[in-house]
């Protein structure tokens, strides 16, 4: 299996699946405005998921669940505005598909007109096949997710790891089977055992892209937020912080307000 990085001018659902088969990883990663996903998309990042994890980082919820579709397109809409190479998966966000198909539809014809996303991304398997199928049907792209699903934390109760239990592992691959067949383009799995996600991965043939899920995946994602370490209160095991930009920007920030104070800012050549 070749390794080679092929240079892609736009990530499409497509170039997605070519890199499984050619065994180059995907790298994807969270943005909600124009500044950062400018900032992702020209670092090379392959996919951008405009995530309803925006609820925590942006917002300051609790969890996932209190963001509105209009919020979810209004930040989808930003972030394609700020890209010129990456895929640009769009959350639905909890109420906008779990009940009935059709309102699934019109929920995902929304974020596909009003914000110009590629692709939607939902949450469960077998429960929400329907909808999914019948977005699939409109046309547009979908991203699954199976394991550790925000959107039912109140139904876990808690943000552990999921499918250590054999009963529960062998129907995330039952789910996963199935989110192939019926056409979805990539899977998400987020916090399972490392030999589950790389077997799952090793059975289907569209990319599998894991959030503490292990290395034996076909991608990873993490919030961007946390990567760069804008947020210092979350450290998971999966997590690994490439900066530490609380820190530093509390450090500059300050260093502002001393200079403001002191006046030494602005100085004679900061001035008209």
């Amino acid at each position: 299996m070749s390794t080679a990085k092929k240079d892609y001018k736009r990530i499409t659902t497509k170039s997605l699946f070519d890199m499984k088969a050619n065994g180059e990883k995907i790298s994807m990663l969270t943005a909600y405005d124009y500044t950062m996903a400018k900032i992702v998309d020209s670092a090379g990042v392959d996919v951008i998921l405009v995530g309803d994890s925006a609820s925590n980082v942006m917002a300051g919820h609790e969890t996932t669940l209190p963001i509105t579709l209009d919020q979810m397109i209004y930040h989808a809409s930003s972030v394609v505005r700020g890209i010129d190479r990456s895929l640009v998966v769009v959350d639905l966000p909890f109420g906008s598909y779990q009940s009935d198909p059709k309102e699934a539809l019109r929920s995902a014809i929304r974020i596909m007109k009003e914000s110009g996303g590629h692709a939607v991304k939902l949450e469960g398997g077998s429960e929400i096949k329907e909808s999914i199928k019948r977005i699939l049907n409109a046309g547009i792209p979908v991203m699954g997710h199976l394991g550790l699903t925000p959107q039912s934390i109140y139904k876990f109760g808690t943000y552990t790891v999921r499918a250590k239990e054999e009963a529960e592992a062998e129907k995330l691959i039952e789910d996963a089977k199935l989110l192939e067949r019926i056409g979805c383009f990539a899977l998400v799995l987020e916090k399972i055992p490392a030999a589950l996600a790389e077997k799952v991965a090793k059975s289907i043939s569209i990319p599998v892209i894991g959030i503490g899920a292990g290395g034996g995946v076909d991608g990873q994602v993490l919030v961007l937020h946390d990567m760069i370490g804008m947020t210092h209160e979350f450290s998971p095991r999966f997590l690994r912080r490439y900066m530490n930009l609380y820190e530093d920007m509390t450090q500059a920030i300050g260093q502002y307000v001393d200079d403001v104070k002191s006046q030494d800012f602005p100085n004679a050549n900061e001035q008209y």
